[in-house]
């Protein structure tokens, strides 16, 4: 190796370390803030470490590290990160400043990663080091994007079913607080995201909350079209004082009306983004069938 590739390659590792040591600086001497352990969040969190192991080891240090950084958070910064993790259900039940530690974790582990592969491998120990912790710190965002991904699409995909099943109750006498109670008591997952978002709207009217504040919460917690949509329609119809019951039997068929189109729409782009597969098939049969007979007329031909 030559001595500039060899100055260059520590003179890396060199300004890591010091930019490491002044992170480090920074966390332990800014004053910290104390995050609560308490709500929906504390549940989460507890039932997370009965599930998983390794974080139940983990989660020491992620929320020693949360209270370290908690006042390197500026507020709209931690409302933004609140809204993330809520929008995926609570994820872990971690609380916004140890979203950012746990995105610190996994750049160092990834950075240490990086490093231990990086340099026998003679592959620029220094830039393999700085492309891995950016690669680990972003791997909470991705897992917490993608979960609150898939948990709206969940719940927008389950909210028809549950309002015929509340629609089918309130006509045969429930009220709406019964109505809510009869989806809950009715599932066969008790951990299907709707599920667990109307146990919490009837936790809510349980402790005295007024139906439009529990609904609006709702709706904050799965900002999705259709349960905007429905939510309008239900506190519309309390302030106007229409009946609950024909509203949602409307909600309903408005539902299955959309779900049909969804259907349709997705068949119909189904065709167009299978046209690209296809054509690699044709393809690759096609040289299949024609490639052993160009290989004869060419042999015949020398």
């Amino acid at each position: 190796m030559s001595p500039l590739l060899l100055l260059l390659r520590w003179s890396t590792v060199v300004v890591l370390a010091v930019a490491f040591g002044c992170l480090v600086y920074a966390v332990s001497s800014a004053p910290s803030r104390q995050a609560t352990r308490f709500g929906l969040r504390g549940l989460k969190r507890q039932t997370s470490i009965r599930k998983s192991d390794t974080w139940a080891q983990f989660e020491p240090l992620v929320r020693w590290l949360g209270v370290r950084v908690s006042r390197l958070i500026n507020d709209d910064l931690r409302a933004s990160l609140d809204e993330q993790i809520s929008n995926a259900g609570d994820y872990l039940g971690l609380t916004a400043e140890e979203y950012v530690a746990l995105c610190m974790l996994s750049a160092l582990g990834s950075a240490v990663v990086g490093a231990i592969a990086g340099f026998p491998m003679q592959l620029g120990g220094g830039l393999t080091v700085v492309v891995a912790a950016v690669f680990g710190a972003a791997l909470p965002y991705l897992q917490i994007s993608g979960q609150a991904t898939e948990r709206l699409k969940s719940i927008a995909r389950g909210l028809p079913y549950t309002i015929d099943l509340m629609s089918l109750s309130m006509g045969a006498g429930l009220d709406f607080p019964g109505a809510v109670r009869q989806v809950v008591d009715k599932s066969s997952n008790p951990d299907d995201p709707i599920v667990e978002e109307f146990t919490l709207l009837l936790q809510g009217l349980n402790l005295g909350r007024t139906r439009k504040d529990a609904l609006i919460e709702f709706s904050k917690r799965a900002p999705v079209d259709a349960v905007r949509e429905f939510v309008n329609a239900l506190v519309q119809a309390e302030e106007r004082g229409n009946p609950v019951a024909e509203v949602l039997a409307i909600q309903a068929g408005v539902s299955r009306q959309r779900r049909s189109t969804r259907a349709e729409e997705a068949a119909a782009k189904a065709g167009v983004q299978m046209i690209m597969p296809l054509a690699l098939v044709f393809f690759a049969i096609l040289g299949l069938v024609l490639g052993p007979a160009l290989m004869t007329i060419g042999r015949g031909l020398n």
